[in-house]
């Protein structure tokens, strides 16, 4: 079944049932599925064809939901972007996939408006929520261009599998964005996955919090419509209207970015809402510590599931969901299976694997490499073929994670590749110290990093947030955690940060911790 028969399939079993829930917009398959058709025509009148590329640049909205649908259907490979980006990189990205068209936000006016200039390729810029009337040849109103046309839906296109549907792009923080391209094939079958493995049903309202434009949140896009379930859609991260909307919108599924999850817990208000509808809570895109979980479980009263995954496997290569036999273990020990990264996910092949590519001991020691395939897996990156090559050898995806593995098949990430401190010939994996640093009562937020040091190589230096109304001095932070690991693991020094950086996704940003440093 390719992406075009899913709403399709949604608006036959299920055309009054409410579908979207946007702000003050709320509309049933049926009307949401109009609004689709007609953005799909009107990519067709603007002269589109199937494989041509549309970018977007916007907050989360029925809109970017309409726009992954309308690309679907017309066999249009759609470029979803991280508005925090720069004009230059969007500029980088536009050029290297050769958009022709730009969805744009109009609160990014002054970030995409010269951009026609500088990308040849985009001939029309398509305005949402605009406060200013689009002017120019090239450039026009969303709603206008919706209204133009009839609520038909367009003509089939004989998709295939292996055609590409998404160009997700890296940062183009450092030097040429790469472009990962999925197949309607990666995308569908990552969707079968996550209705298997989370039990997906028509009953499920779906809380779009983390942003559209990544993984951690878009795959929802297609499994929760797969299934006849609910997209509740907030356009941008706010902690005390998340818990606000859990309670109004009787959300009972989502997956947070880990530091969106952290600034929930320990909101002032986390006790105020009711969370009963809640079955389960996702944390994926970066590595989330024990004392976290534990507060989450404790806040929210539901179960919780770890994820891990990348973008160039549409996202899930691990869930922690416990096998049965695990949950006769005490409580505590269900509680570490839970914060661990992991067992694979359903439909991928997962190993860790040592410099010579043999696998790691099951003893939660060894550290090796994660590699994996599956129907899930990326083709490779756009027009990059010797970077697809270095990332793909027999057919296994070298992810750069580095992590353990237990007997039960459980991983645990560790770290990644380019993450590892190495100090004094000592490893010292960031996730680990970190762990620890969560546990002080003081500490709201913490990042671990390498800096370059003349003696040992590099030295292991804290960055904290501190909770509101606390004095903690660096000499306390190193000695708190010197008590708990090996001397050479702890930090040698801290910075005290009013906060931490962040990527567009919500991840800590370890890069622009380091970068001072390195300088």
């Amino acid at each position: 079944m390719p992406l075009d028969e899913l709403l399709p399939k949604a608006v036959k079993l299920y055309p009054e049932k409410e579908a979207v829930v946007c702000g003050e917009v709320r509309m049933n398959y049926r009307d949401f599925a109009k609004r689709v058709w007609r953005l799909s025509q009107g990519l067709i009148s603007l002269g589109l064809n199937r494989n041509d590329r549309v970018a977007i640049i916007h907050e989360n909205s029925h809109e970017f939901l309409e726009a992954y649908f309308a690309a679907a259907h017309l066999g249009i490979i759609l470029v979803p972007l991280n508005f925090r980006l720069s004009t230059r990189e969007i500029t980088m990205i536009l050029n290297d996939s050769e958009s022709r068209v730009l969805i744009s936000q109009g609160i990014f006016h002054s970030k995409v408006n010269d951009i026609p200039r500088s990308a040849p390729t985009v001939g029309k810029l398509i305005w949402t929520q605009a406060e200013f009337d689009p002017s120019g040849s090239k450039e026009l109103s969303y709603e206008s261009l919706l209204a133009d046309q009839t609520g038909e839906p367009p003509p089939d296109q004989a998709i295939k599998d292996d055609d590409v549907a998404h160009l997700y792009y890296t940062s183009g923080t450092t030097g040429r964005p790469k472009g990962v391209m999925l197949t309607h094939k990666n995308v569908k079958s990552h969707a079968l996955g996550t209705i298997a493995e989370f039990q997906l049903t028509d009953r499920d309202n779906w809380f779009h919090v983390a942003p559209l434009f990544h993984l951690a949140d878009a795959w929802a896009t297609f499994a929760i419509t797969w299934v006849g379930g609910k997209h509740v859609i907030l356009p941008s991260f706010d902690s005390r209207e998340v818990l606000k909307i859990i309670q109004g919108e009787k959300i009972t599924l989502s997956n947070l970015i880990p530091t969106m999850l952290n600034m929930m817990v320990n909101h002032p208000d986390v006790g105020s809402f009711d969370y009963s509808s809640l079955r389960v809570l996702l944390s994926g895109g970066a590595p989330i510590a024990p004392e976290t979980v534990r507060k989450i479980i404790g806040a929210f009263k539901c179960d919780y599931i770890q994820t891990y995954g990348m973008t160039e496997t549409s996202p899930y290569l691990t869930l922690s969901i416990l096998k049965n036999h695990l949950n006769d273990l005490p409580w505590e020990e269900r509680l570490r299976f839970k914060a661990k990264t992991g067992r694979e996910f359903v439909n991928v092949s997962l190993r860790v694997v040592d410099d010579k590519g043999n696998d790691v001991a099951r003893d939660d020691q060894q550290v090796g490499e994660i590699i994996v395939k599956g129907d899930t897996v990326t083709p490779g990156y756009w027009n990059l073929p010797e970077e697809t090559d270095a990332a793909i050898k027999d057919g296994w995806l070298y992810t750069g994670d580095l992590a353990v593995i237990d007997q039960e098949q459980y991983v645990t990430i560790v770290d990644r590749k380019k993450d590892m401190i190495l100090t004094g010939g000592e490893n010292v994996y960031s996730t680990e110290v970190e762990n620890i640093l969560y546990t002080h009562p003081g500490i709201l937020e913490a990042a671990v990093i390498g800096v370059p040091d003349s003696h040992w190589g590099e030295t292991v230096r804290a960055c904290v947030v501190l909770k509101e109304g606390w004095e903690v001095t660096g000499e306390d932070i190193i000695l708190f955690c010197k008590e708990q690991l090996a001397h050479y693991k702890a930090p040698k020094s801290v910075d005290f940060l009013d906060v931490l950086p962040k990527t567009g996704s919500g991840k800590i940003y370890k890069k622009g911790l380091r970068d001072p440093y390195l300088e």
